[in-house]
């Protein structure tokens, strides 16, 4: 499902339905492709048809190149990518099974299934031994475990044990699908008795996607490791240029008015210690996101959907600033940090100072909002009161009947 659910793209609760719904569609693709045709399928082993082959090869290098161009824009992640673990023995006998199996009954697994759903009666009996031999297994593990987990080689990848870069093994690879697509073609075309125009190295509907697949796979080979920046992320000089200019900061007067004043307050303050604070002490409806937390796609979803000025704070300005530079590397927009942090905060409206006199008026107005909020915090004024919504005042009149004779509705 990825990249569809990190993005955000779709309910990760819902997950299981776009599944199933994701199946449905590739089952309905191996029908119309002529998957569901025992003697198609077979026809890859007698030479008289390879679209099962080239079906195979189009959809590994499909997916080699959509990962790797998916990753280069940040829209996947491989090392989350789960690779089944090899075990040598496994492999041959299950894959040696599987042939047999495929070249008697002219079915795979999925395709057993695609066949069964319309019917096909061959196609119910392979499905039928299909779930007998799980049976067998299934009841039977732990004598077949040894030949089963046998060998054990790892989480390995073909292109390390080739000792070549995944890129350079990606276009191989696609030479080499190509060079297959052109040969079972030809193949295909001889032992059928279809004549080719010898012009022609290839069938000519091929032109396009071989030009795409071969042009993709050498792109991809020239590309850097990473982008200097993802698509959604800011530029990092720019991230710089403002920090130096001390512009992501918002002052301690700012909040202490807004924790005073909840009809405007517009602010989401975001705690990111990475330790909680033992003191019990948090700001009114702040939410906590531990640093190490904060690139988990919940929480940037929730940081990137707010309309509200975004807060973050911990003990001093340190932590926040990397958190700050860490979110709008990533997008988030409006984010500010506190300055100073809690220990600014504590030291302007919690700490009694010795009065001076001010210089001018606005040092002096400033001093009075001070002294206010320092006795409201420290009062517990400053907590903000639910407002008890009033109920509406029903008054009941009764009216009374006119007299008979005098009219009325």
């Amino acid at each position: 499902m990825g990249p569809l659910i990190p993005q955000g793209l779709i309910n990760a609760d819902l997950s299981l339905f776009f599944a199933f719904v994701i199946g449905l569609g590739f089952g309905y693709v191996l029908e119309q492709g002529g998957f569901s045709n025992s003697q198609k399928l077979a026809g890859v082993f007698y030479g008289y048809d390879f679209v099962v082959l080239r079906v195979f090869f189009t959809a590994a290098i499909t997916a080699a190149l959509g990962l790797i161009l998916l990753q280069y824009m940040g829209w996947i992640e491989h090392g989350l990518i789960y690779i089944n673990p090899s075990f040598l023995w496994s492999i041959i006998v299950g894959g040696a099974i599987m042939g047999v199996g495929f070249i008697l009954g002219g079915f795979c697994p999925g395709t057993s299934f695609v066949a069964a759903i319309i019917g096909k009666i061959d196609a119910m009996f392979f499905v039928i031994g299909l779930l007998v031999g799980v049976f067998i297994f299934g009841s039977f593990y732990e004598t077949f475990q040894p030949l089963y987990t046998g060998s054990f080689l790892g989480n390995i990848l073909v292109y390390d044990s080739l000792g070549m870069s995944r890129e350079v093994f990606v276009l191989v690879l696609v030479i080499i699908a190509l060079t297959a697509f052109i040969i079972t073609r030809k193949i295909e075309d001889s032992i059928n008795g279809i004549a080719h125009d010898p012009h022609f190295l290839f069938h000519p509907s091929y032109r396009t996607p071989f030009l795409l697949m071969l042009g993709t796979a050498m792109l991809i080979v020239f590309l850097p490791a990473a982008p200097r920046a993802k698509w959604y992320q800011k530029d990092s000089q720019t991230l710089l240029n403002t920090v130096a200019a001390g512009k992501h900061y918002t002052d301690a007067d700012e909040l202490a008015f807004k924790l005073l004043n909840p009809k405007s307050n517009d602010l989401l303050l975001v705690d990111v210690m990475k330790e909680p604070d033992r003191s019990g002490f948090r700001f009114p409806e702040a939410i906590r996101i531990p640093f190490s937390d904060l690139l988990n796609p919940s929480y940037k979803k929730l940081l990137k959907e707010s309309d509200k000025k975004i807060i973050l704070y911990s003990y001093s300005s340190s932590l926040s600033d990397q958190a700050w530079l860490l979110l709008s590397r990533e997008g988030v927009q409006n984010l500010f940090v506190l300055k100073g942090g809690l220990n600014g905060f504590f030291e302007t409206y919690f700490t009694d100072k010795p009065h001076a006199t001010p210089k001018d008026e606005m040092q002096q107005f400033r001093d009075r909002f001070i002294e206010e909020a320092h006795t409201a915090f420290k009062t517990g004024q400053a907590a903000e009161k639910a407002i008890i919504k009033k109920s509406p005042v029903t008054t009941i009149v009764e009216i009374e009947a006119p007299p008979a004779g005098q009219g009325g509705c």
